[in-house]
């Protein structure tokens, strides 16, 4: 398998242009349309998706924003009026990727800014650079600067276009007139396919000039789906001029009135001015990245590692109630459902670096909570069953052909250890209370009524689809049986620390359900399993994050098992960063570097290494795996562990290129950690 590996990394890194090993930028410098995969600058509510055109973005995507429309039966995320498309001109000649040499492309991650830059022929210099504003959750900017050669005159348009999925597209140009301001509005509304939701967008100039001075705006109906507004200007050889576009778009999904409020959200932006709009987006980042991990002794480990930061903080906001999809505000994928990959991947991570992030994650859950009681009334279970699917609602999303929908239960214990986890972390007994134990007493009812009890040892689970998704409605499952142990051991916890009686049936069921082994000694991922392949990580699991196998032996036993189990293609990145986990844990540094290594390489695209969901697969940006990493380098290499007193840090070893792992702003107290190489 070493050997596959290498051969697939080298292939990779064949595939990708050389970059820098800047720890916080990554930058592209051979922009090939035709193998470009776009990386995203979001601020956990709207995401902008980057594209090789200039002046252009592929995708904008708001969180929480669903519908039914052509892509199944199931509600799925909306793309959002693509606010921030420009066109440029100089004398007289559009600019495209056709026209301009030296384009570069260049993400800071410290930042969370996404600039490009070019030449056109002799006449000018162009930089321009996009911002999801982190303090203005339903604001963007994008900042342009020309930097003329010779005496020229540009003309730029801010281009409105409506996503075809929308209808009933309704175009607004209004001009504000005030003696210290004059303000130009170009907005635009539409109703989703069902016309379930109203969808809106505006956007303005942020002129450089005194007031008075200003190009004059003219506005340019094209059609019931696109318009715009433009001016002219004339720049001096050697001078630069700047100017930018900020413009918000929102849903009456996150408000009563999002055409008036898209407006109102742009004029704030319009009057905050390009420079504090600019000082508060990169204040909050760098309150962001006061957690922060910190690889001393491999550049490339570190900018990957930054990156996958980057990208959960960017899906994630404070202060909301929404969780991230498999693939985060980066586009479609998977319809933004929320799925296993919130809690069980990208959480943890998040938990320890930013509680307040992982707390709206939180909170999606807990708003859910109804939903989820009528989804096990539904399929004639008490308490409550989180769907394997979830959107807006709460309700089931899964389509109809996938057969986790009805039978991939372990969703609903993956839901309470992750409560159980955010009181662990914070120690916040008010939450517990009010939010925490509603979810841990409800889910540990679900598995009560769950199991089938067939005496002592035998509360068996059966017919379900396991954690390895292609073991379908099997019984005794490793993972969920383990899973369904902890989350009813938890809500016993959790009873008596807030002085309550738990119910007793809880831990007599706990104690009664089966994890079953081999004649080998290795433990069984269900009933019916003979040594098959797997899709992903399932009875490892058990010993991080369930901490039901705790015997250093049976924990190597199962990995030597299962880690050759696992087909070099077609599986989800997860599943090695669990590996790399627990052979850190162990003390096998060079088999966990190995996984380390693994879990990533093959999955990158060019231009920005943007994580794919599978080995030479084509859908990032798959958060899901830069969560399992990141768990692979906090809690394995780095030695983190949840306990239910709070954060703690156990045994771990380095990777041998790695000098030392520094680890900051761990947990509410913002704590620090680290961990000497050898």
């Amino acid at each position: 398998m070493k050997n596959i590996l290498i051969i697939f990394s080298f292939l990779t890194l064949l595939s990708i242009p050389s970059f820098s090993q800047d720890p916080w930028k990554i930058t592209a410098t051979q922009i090939n349309p035709s193998n470009y995969y776009g990386i995203t600058v979001a601020n956990g509510m709207i995401g902008i998706v980057s594209s090789p055109e200039p002046f252009k973005v592929k995708d904008v995507v708001l969180a929480g924003a669903y519908d039914l429309y052509g892509r199944g039966r199931v509600s799925n995320f909306l793309r959002s009026f693509n606010l921030l498309n420009m066109r440029l001109g100089i004398d007289g000649h559009d600019i495209d990727a056709k026209s301009i040499t030296g384009f570069k492309q260049e993400l800071d991650m410290h930042h969370s800014a996404f600039t490009s830059s070019f030449d056109y022929g002799d006449k000018a210099s162009i930089t321009y650079t996009y911002y999801s504003l982190r303090q203005l959750p339903y604001t963007v900017l994008m900042d342009v600067s020309i930097t003329a050669k010779k005496d020229i005159t540009i003309n730029s348009a801010s281009v409105m276009e409506a996503p075809d999925a929308l209808k009933d597209v309704q175009n607004y140009y209004n001009e504000i007139d005030r003696p210290h301001v004059v303000i130009s509005l170009l907005t635009s509304s539409a109703k989703s396919p069902t016309g379930k939701l109203l969808m809106c967008a505006s956007n303005t100039f942020l002129f450089s000039e005194l007031h008075g001075q200003e190009p004059r705006v003219i506005h340019e109906m094209w059609d019931n789906s696109m318009h715009l507004m433009k001016f002219s200007k004339s720049i001096k050889a050697g001078e630069t001029y700047h100017f930018s576009i900020a413009g918000s778009s929102i849903t009456s999904a996150h408000h009563d009135d999002p055409l008036n409020e898209a407006e109102r959200l742009t004029i704030y932006a319009k009057l905050e001015g390009r420079d504090r709009l600019l000082k508060f987006h990169q204040q909050a980042w760098d309150s962001l990245w006061k957690s922060d991990i910190i690889i001393d002794g491999n550049a490339q480990d570190q900018q990957d590692v930054h990156s996958m930061m980057y990208h959960l903080y960017s899906f994630v906001r404070e202060g909301t109630a929404y969780s991230p999809s498999p693939m985060g505000l980066s586009g479609l994928g998977y319809n933004g459902h929320v799925f296993w990959d919130a809690e069980l991947w990208m959480y943890p991570a998040l938990l320890v670096l930013h509680p307040e992030l992982a707390e709206s994650m939180m909170e999606y859950r807990f708003q859910r909570l109804d939903a989820a009681r009528r989804n096990a009334f539904a399929n004639g279970f008490k308490g409550a069953m989180y769907p394997w699917e979830s959107a807006e609602s709460g309700a089931e999303e899964t389509p109809v052909w996938a057969l986790s929908g009805p039978f991939e239960h372990h969703i609903t214990a993956d839901v309470a250890m992750a409560a159980w986890n955010y009181y662990a972390v914070t120690q916040d007994k008010q939450w517990l209370r009010e939010k925490g134990y509603p979810m841990l007493s409800a889910t540990a009812d679900f598995w009560t009524s769950r199991v089938e009890r067939n005496g002592p040892g035998h509360y068996d689970i059966k017919n379900v689809v396991a954690a390895d998704e292609w073991a379908e409605n099997v019984d005794n499952n490793a993972f969920t049986n383990a899973a369904a142990k902890a989350n009813l051991q938890y809500a016993t916890q959790a009873a008596k620390i807030l002085g309550l009686s738990p119910n007793p049936d809880w831990m007599h069921v706990a104690n009664n359900i089966p994890v079953l082994k081999m004649d080998n000694g290795v433990t069984q991922e269900h009933a019916a399993y003979h040594g098959e392949g797997i899709k992903q990580a399932d009875v490892n699991l058990l010993a991080y994050p369930l901490k039901e196998i705790t015997d250093a032996g049976q924990i190597r036993k199962d990995l030597e098992y299962y880690e050759t189990r696992v087909p070099n293609e077609g599986t989800p990145a997860m599943t090695q960063a669990v590996f790399t986990l627990l052979y850190a844990r162990l003390g096998d540094t060079s088999k966990a570097y190995h996984w380390f290594k693994d879990a990533y390489l093959p999955n990158l695209n060019p231009p920005f290494r943007v994580i794919a969901e599978t080995k030479g697969g084509t859908n990032p940006y798959f958060a899901t795996g830069a969560g399992g990493i990141l768990q692979a380098v906090l809690m394995g290499f780095g030695g983190l562990e949840i306990t239910p007193k709070g954060i703690i840090q156990v045994k771990s070893s380095l990777p041998a290129n790695w000098k030392k792992l520094s680890i900051t702003g761990i947990g509410p107290e913002q704590k620090a950690y680290s961990r000497e190489g050898k």
